[in-house]
């Protein structure tokens, strides 16, 4: 160091020594403290490379770094952003602030598999530093900038994420107050900012909160440093930043990690600066290193370019990172740093007034949107920096003023007043003139009261609430939102569409014959007539494919659907990609087009380790729906064949026979033959299922629900299975080896065997009259109707036999028995079984009469045909006449004939004809096709 600095700070070290002195027991921890803050800023200020202290979002810093690049115009501006976000900053030139930079990674490698997907996200606004840098650093031919802080992957390796599980509140930011859900647009990325300058240690925070007479630490922020440091020169701003960073440093909590976590950030980004400054023979005294005050202050060996290189940085993992800008807004920024509602908006309109007061000319990259288009500068030289002088104690002279009274602004303080009730009116409060006056006399009363000569924004937003707020919100937003917007809202940025991903592009390109601003915030409606205008079948393709991989309410069918084999001839949707622009660039992450990203979805979610054949077969479904081909489709199906085979259990089931029902449908009617995996799943499904059959009817895991499903695609599969090779004995077999205890199963397996042949309607309806029948049964008689119930998913032809079960018991259960049943009935059919429901519901309409007055004389028709069973008419019994029939109707005759395997031909007419015999032989096919022609 040189000797000409020793003296700067040695009338602050005595004050502070005499204060230790006075207000402790004892000079050493209190002295310590404070002497030690003094030494770290001597040692930033003396350091060759000028260290320039921020806060993040910080108006009094954007304007004390707009002054300082004018002043000392730097050829090497070095900015704590994480190192690989450095190609992304030029795309801030299309984009409206605030937005984002993000690093993102779906594939990790390196890292636990539960953290993916890894998002790091850097907001960027306009009255913040180090957008001044930014703008400076792009825009000024000849000065470069370097990004020295530590890259995304790092950020991830020094994670102690296993630490902060075990300790939620370790290392989270709090928010002063609760956010709303809007103010999510950053989702669950990592915040890395410039200049996180809040208390750590919480009884420092509260004890400056309650001298302060401030609510949140950002009010107080606002009060003691934003507005003092707003018109201050640069050495008293550097000096009084530095004190505030190396405060908070030493009188934080001493948490092993975070502590390793900020030294060996600072490490990091020294060794950095002193790598560049070594690889390029730069002056130090040329450079600006913009870190935040935290870091600023830093006591580690690498500090300073003449530090130790003693510091080794690890190699990055394997992960591939993707970079790009997502829209930001203010709620997101708050709610991700644990900063006040409405703070960020107050700051940006702090920034406007500073900059009309003061006339500092700020920097703005050339192009920006979201405002006007500022002239082109002139590429000249940079004059050579002024020797500077050696640095004074400013922190004496600031310490000991008094605190500057602004006089009241009444202009100002008006006009707020006045726009606030009219914003109330709006929002249906029964707000007056006589409010105004309330509010403007009530915040300079509360402004009083906290020793303040003018209102701030906070007085202000609190006079409101107490003036204007009712017990009840009449609209959808409360007194403190409306100044919050008011004071300037939650502005959102937005993106451009020169800087979007290829994805992103390639989707506005081909939805660009809808005609509408896909990049404007909000819902718009779009109509496609897909009947007149065939080109806009491509853009309800890319819509369903952004309603699969959206988030919901990103691209919303108003009307119209996508289903196997249906197309829709018109359409209409909501859409609202511009307000879920950030999920639309995080797409452009994992490919260069939306039908690449679904593919690789589908894939991922079939090999998935955790996979399931149901999960599989929806795979396939939608490879089908929203792809073009049957590669993938054919590629999954293959794969949940092998799923199948390897799954022990039946939870799947009914999820599997709907799916597979629902494909064997649509390739039938949609293609020449069925493709060869859905016949190979078929034929190891039916396998599969009988074997696992007698086993899901003993098990008590396995609902009658999965069983009556495994027995449904065994039911409904066996004519394709049996083509295909399988033996019909081993279901028989599967079937006589089970023996369910339960009586819902066991209704279930009497289904089965009925279908089977093996157990007659007859037989099957005595044994329900048995259960009836049997006092120490009939409390159980309802699991049986469950039973009954589930089986017509398998046998659907039992429907009339199970309105006969349910409606006999309705007739004959005691009441004890019967009511405390019907809940349960109700909620098996809504919950396991509502597409039965409308099988009975329309085989009971069918039965049961449809008028009151013919109730009484009803018969049941399983009673009555009990009563008077149906007699077969004997061969020959119609006296001849079938046989004229069939004479009359020969090619009827011949066909059935045919049918039936019967050869013949027909005889002369004075010959007995072929047809009486061929009646005489098949006398029930013959009375039904004379009723099916209406003979006599």
């Amino acid at each position: 160091m040189s000797g000409t600095h020793e003296g700067t700070f040695e009338g602050l070290r005595g004050q502070l020594h005499q204060a230790a002195a006075t207000f402790a027991d004892g000079p050493d921890a209190l002295e310590g403290i404070l002497l030690g803050i003094v030494d770290d800023v001597d040692r930033a200020v003396r350091e060759p490379l000028e260290i320039f202290p921020v806060c993040h979002h910080s108006p009094a810093s954007a304007i004390a770094m707009a002054r300082r690049l004018r002043d000392k115009q730097p050829k090497v501006v070095y900015l704590e952003l994480c190192e690989d976000m450095a190609p992304l900053l030029t795309e801030l030139r299309n984009c409206t602030l605030p937005v984002a930079v993000q690093a993102f990674a779906t594939d990790v490698d390196g890292f636990p598999a539960e953290w993916s997907p890894l998002s790091v996200v850097a907001p960027i606004t306009e009255a913040s530093a180090e957008y001044q840098a930014i703008a400076y650093a792009l825009d000024t031919p000849g000065v470069e900038l370097v990004l020295v802080d530590r890259s995304s992957d790092h950020v991830f390796q020094w994670d102690a994420r296993a630490e902060r599980d075990a300790d939620p509140g370790a290392g989270a930011a709090v928010p002063d107050v609760p956010v709303a859900e809007e103010a999510a647009l950053h989702g669950d990325a990592v915040g890395v900012e410039i200049g996180d300058l809040r208390p750590r240690f919480a009884e420092l925070e509260e004890h400056l909160l309650r001298h302060g007479r401030v609510r949140h630490w950002s009010e107080w922020w606002h009060q003691y440093v934003e507005l003092p440091l707003g018109d201050s020169d640069h050495d008293t701003y550097r000096q009084v930043m530095l004190l505030i960073g190396s405060l908070l440093r030493r009188l934080s909590p001493g948490d092993p990690h975070r502590v390793r976590v900020d030294e060996d950030r600072e490490r990091f980004m020294w060794t950095r600066m002193r790598e560049h400054l070594t690889a390029t023979g730069t002056d130090p005294a040329d450079c600006l290193y913009v870190c935040g005050a935290f870091h600023a202050a830093s006591r580690v060996a690498e500090f300073g370019v003449h530090g130790t290189d003693t510091f080794t940085i690890s190699p990055r993992s394997a992960t591939t990172w993707q970079h790009g800008l997502i829209p930001s807004s203010h709620a997101a920024i708050e709610a991700q740093f644990g900063l006040a509602a409405g703070s960020v908006s107050i700051a940006a309109t702090v920034w406007a007034k500073n900059l009309r007061r003061t006339r500092v000319e700020p920097y703005r990259l050339l192009g920006q949107a979201g405002g006007k288009r500022p002239k082109a500068r002139q590429a000249t030289a940079a004059p050579p920096p002024a020797p500077q002088p050696a640095p004074s104690d400013k922190l004496t002279g600031f310490l000991g003023r008094p605190p500057v009274l602004d006089r009241l602004d009444e202009a100002e303080l008006l006009g707020w007043s006045v726009e606030v009730v009219r914003a109330a009116r709006r929002n249906g409060y029964l707000a007056s003139t006589a409010d105004a006056i309330a509010v403007f006399e009530t915040s300079i009363l509360l402004a009083g009261m906290r020793d303040r000569a003018r209102p701030t924004p906070y007085d202000f937003q609190d006079a409101a609430v107490t003036c204007l707020e009712k017990d009840t919100v009449p609209g959808r937003r409360d007194v403190r939102r409306i100044v919050e917007i008011m004071m300037g809202g939650d502005r959102i940025g937005q993106v451009g569409y020169d800087a979007l991903p290829p994805l992103a592009r390639d989707v506005h390109d081909r939805l660009a014959p809808l005609n509408l601003k896909l990049q404007q915030r909000g819902v718009q409606r779009a109509l496609l007539d897909i009947a007149a205008r065939p080109e806009l079948g491509r853009c309800s393709d890319v819509l369903w494919m952004l309603r699969r991989l959206m988030p919901q309410g990103a691209a919303r069918p108003i009307m119209g659907e996508r289903s196997l084999g249906e197309r829709s001839i018109q359409e209409s949707w909501d859409l609202a990609l511009g307000t879920h622009q950030r999920a639309l660039i995080e797409l452009g992450y994992e490919g260069v087009s939306i039908e690449q990203v679904l593919e690789q979805r589908l894939r991922r979610t079939a090999y998935a380790p955790q996979a399931t054949t149901a999960t599989v077969l929806e795979a396939v479904e939608d490879a089908t729906l929203y792809l073009r081909g049957r590669r993938l489709p054919d590629e999954l199906g293959t794969r949940a064949l092998e799923v199948l085979s390897a799954e022990r259990g039946v939870d799947g089931a009914p999820e599997v026979l709907r799916r597979v029902r629902r494909l064997l449908a649509y390739y039938r009617t949609a293609e020449p033959v069925l493709p060869s995996w859905i016949e190979s799943f078929v034929k190891a499904g039916y396998a599969h299922y009988c074997t696992l059959l007698p086993t899901a009817f003993t098990d008590d895991d396995a609902t009658v629900r999965q069983v009556a499903a495994m027995l449904g695609f065994l039911f409904s599969m066996e004519g394709l299975a049996l083509s295909l090779g399988c033996d019909r004995t081993q279901l028989e077999l599967a079937v006589a080896q089970s023996h369910p205890g339960e009586p819902s199963k066991t209704a279930l397996l009497w289904a089965a065997r009925t279908q089977l042949g093996q157990l007659s309607r007859a037989d099957l309806r005595a044994r329900c009259d048995e259960l009836l029948a049997n006092p120490l049964v009939v409390p159980a008689y309802p699991r049986y109707l469950s039973g009954f119930v589930h089986a017509l998913e398998p046998v659907p032809g039992l429907t009339d036999f199970v309105v006969e079960a349910v409606s006999n018991a309705f007739g004959r259960l005691p009441d004890p028995v019967l009511l405390p049943w019907l809940p349960t009935l109700i909620t098996t059919l809504r919950s396991g079984g509502a597409e039965l429901a409308p099988l009975l519901i329309r085989e009971a309409g069918r039965i049961f009469p449809g008028r009151l007055a013919a109730v009484d004389a009803w018969v049941p028709p399983w009673r009555a045909a009990q009563a008077a069973p149906a007699v077969r008419p004997a061969p020959g019994a119609d006296g001849g006449r079938g046989g004229v029939l069939l004479a009359a109707h020969r090619a009827t005759c011949d066909a059935v004939a045919a049918l039936l395997g019967c050869d013949g031909t027909w005889q002369a007419a004075d010959a007995a004809p072929s047809g009486v015999a061929l009646a005489g032989r098949h006398p029930d096919t013959a009375v039904a096709l004379e009723a099916l022609l209406g003979g006599p």
